[in-house]
């Protein structure tokens, strides 16, 4: 429940409401438009000259109109003139269709090359995101989130923003055309804008809202989707299809109803607008044709002025779509400054000059750890080892007990809320984060393997191994024989998740890829645990070659994997309760060590 009041209020985080700060975070997309903004002004002239040609179409039209009628025989001959209007209008047609494909071509150019650009520094800022941060988020969400925004974005750049922008040319311009015909008529036809103003205001507000809520309920369905196919297996185990289809169905359903809501008040909106125009059209028709017989205005002006005023009516009319949509991508915007904001850990994705020298020493100084959004619930309570090079130490204990916490914190996905965590008696935090979790190596329980070949997951460990090095490690993991028992050998695809691999295989690829690393510090999280017999003895065949030289951190579930370890540490409601070796502990008559190992002893003969 907790993580889904976090994921909701980040899906809440942008308001409905156009404040200053919301404006002022969305216009940092346009950081982006920097190294394309000469370009930009460029295509912004072209909208301007595109936009002024397709003005001239309604006063030569009238001119031709009035050419027609004869009303201008004094400058020429009448089909001469027709003629030569005619034309004009031709090469205003095919001048605009010219600057018109460059403006297009340009804008999406720009658009893309923003949009890459934002796509990678997005995605970069995740990579450095810690693990707090995805503690309280949904991946499907996030994945999903990012997704619909920067598509949002994409169609706001490519066309919107450069729509919206010619409309306001054309009423603008459009206008000031009006008044040079017909001044009566243009304050006549403009008395209606104001009421069609604060309309559009008003449902402009009411629909982004409701817009809003649609695109939210849209993530939630796309997170069901990937939460269900990622847990595909579970699903069918239980037998809950129809579960699922349920949750799913009642979601989509939930969408639709926003979005019909959302399409009638649109629907009533934009009739509204065509009722508005397109009456004040008859009505400057009206007083047009009245004012034809006094000569206060000719047929071909006033055919230009019906021309204008449906160009501006079709433009005013276009525009709280287009407002709306701009909207969205500002709301969009406001996601992904959001996302962009939150603090990183510092990491740095240039590429590591040099390993550091570790000698792979551990020592905890009274540390105690909760969880920031559990600072109720303490983890580690004042928690004290050392861990000399190449010692092996093994953490025990029940569910809950912090040793899964204690790895996280020698790998610094957390630091500790008090005390101190060293390594070769140099504070942890004094070293650059990359550089030290690059001399650190992970074998978890659930190993996660990508989907693409098993020597690219091996090669994990070390992207630059040579096929000489990924086998090597291969051998040292027990994995090369099964390896190269598939047609396709260490190109074999693992399927997504490493589906195609049995427990023991996948653990196998992970202990190549920890082998091909050569960490100075090793972690094994449960290695072996879900494993059956046969698998675990030959995974822990390959985990005791790779601990050889190595300060290892052992999570046990089975106390048999841990009987020469150099200390064991039982923990037991995240303390310390009983440290020593094997032998040691399983002499002391009332010591929790003790009573777990009796008890998987009884378990296992039973």
């Amino acid at each position: 429940m907790a993580s889904r009041r976090n994921a909701k209020a980040f899906e809440d985080a942008p308001r409905a409401k156009l404040d200053k700060a919301t404006l002022r975070k969305a216009m940092r997309v346009f950081r982006y438009l920097k190294p394309y903004r000469a370009w930009f002004i460029l295509g912004l002239v072209l909208l301007t000259i595109t936009t002024g040609l397709s003005l001239l179409f309604p006063l030569l039209l009238g001119q031709l109109v009035d050419a027609a009628r004869g009303d201008v025989g004094a400058q020429g001959d009448l089909l001469e003139r027709i003629d030569q209007v005619a034309l004009t209008l031709l090469t205003v047609f095919a001048a605009q269709a010219f600057f018109g494909f460059f403006r297009i071509y340009l804008f999406s150019w720009i658009t893309e090359n923003m949009l890459a650009n934002m796509r990678r520094d997005t995605y970069d800022h995740l990579l450095k995101l810690p693990m707090t941060f995805f503690a309280q988020r949904r991946v499907g969400e996030l994945n999903s989130r990012i997704s619909a925004d920067i598509a949002m974005l994409q169609d706001a750049l490519t066309t919107n923003l450069a729509e919206l922008i010619r409309q306001v040319l054309i009423v603008v311009a459009g206008i000031v055309m009006l008044t040079t015909v017909s001044t009566e008529l243009t304050l006549t036809m403009l008395a209606i804008i104001p009421v069609v103003a604060l309309v559009a205001v008003f449902f402009g507000r009411f629909v982004t809202k409701l817009s809003k809520q649609v695109q939210d309920r849209i993530a939630d369905t796309n997170v069901i989707v990937d939460e269900t196919l990622q847990g595909i297996q579970n699903v069918k185990a239980f037998a809950n299809e129809r579960w699922e289809s349920l949750r799913y169905g009642t979601s989509v359903l939930d969408a639709r109803r926003l979005a019909l809501k959302g399409a009638r008040w649109q629907g009533a909106f934009v009739s509204f607008i065509i009722l508005c125009m397109f009456g004040a059209i008859v009505l400057v028709i009206w007083r047009g044709v009245r004012m034809l017989p006094t000569g206060e205005i000719q047929m071909g002006e006033l055919f230009s002025f019906i021309l204008y005023s449906m160009f501006i009516g079709a433009s005013i009319g276009g525009l709280p779509e287009l407002v709306n949509r701009m909207l969205k991508a500002i709301g969009a915007s406001e996601r992904l400054m959001d996302l962009q904001d939150e603090p990183n850990e510092a990491i740095s994705l240039e590429e590591h000059r040099a390993t550091i020298q570790l000698q792979g020493s551990i020592s905890f100084e009274h540390v105690a750890f909760h969880y920031a959004t559990r600072p109720d619930v303490p983890v580690l309570r004042d928690v004290s080892f050392t861990a000399a090079p190449g010692e092996r130490i093994a953490l025990v204990g029940s569910s809950g007990a912090g040793k899964s916490t204690i790895a996280s914190l020698v790998l610094r996905f957390y630091d500790p809320v008090s005390g101190n965590v060293k390594i070769d008696g140099k504070a942890a935090s004094e070293f650059d984060l990359s550089a030290l979790r690059d001399r650190m190596s992970l074998v978890p329980q659930e190993v996660l393997l990508f989907g693409g070949s098993i020597r690219e997951n091996i090669a994990y460990g070390k992207p630059n191994a040579t096929s000489a090095e990924i086998e090597a490690a291969a051998r040292k993991a027990n994995a090369h024989d099964f390896i190269n028992s598939f047609p396709e050998g260490y190109s074999t695809v693992v399927g997504e998740r490493g589906i195609q691999l049995s427990g023991g295989q996948r653990q196998r690829i992970a202990i190549a890829r920890a082998v091909l690393k050569d960490p100075a510090i090793l972690i094994l999280d449960e290695a072996t645990s879900a494993l059956d017999s046969e698998s675990e003895r030959v995974v822990q065949e390959a985990l005791d070659k790779l601990m050889v030289g190595r300060t290892s951190i052992v999570i046990a579930h089975r106390l048999s994997t841990i009987r020469s370890a150099d200390k064991i540490l039982v923990l037991d409601k995240g303390r310390v309760i009983e440290s020593g070796t094997h032998d040691e502990l399983i002499a002391s008559e009332d010591g929790l060590y003790r009573s777990l190992s009796r008890l998987q002893s009884d378990t296992s003969r039973a």
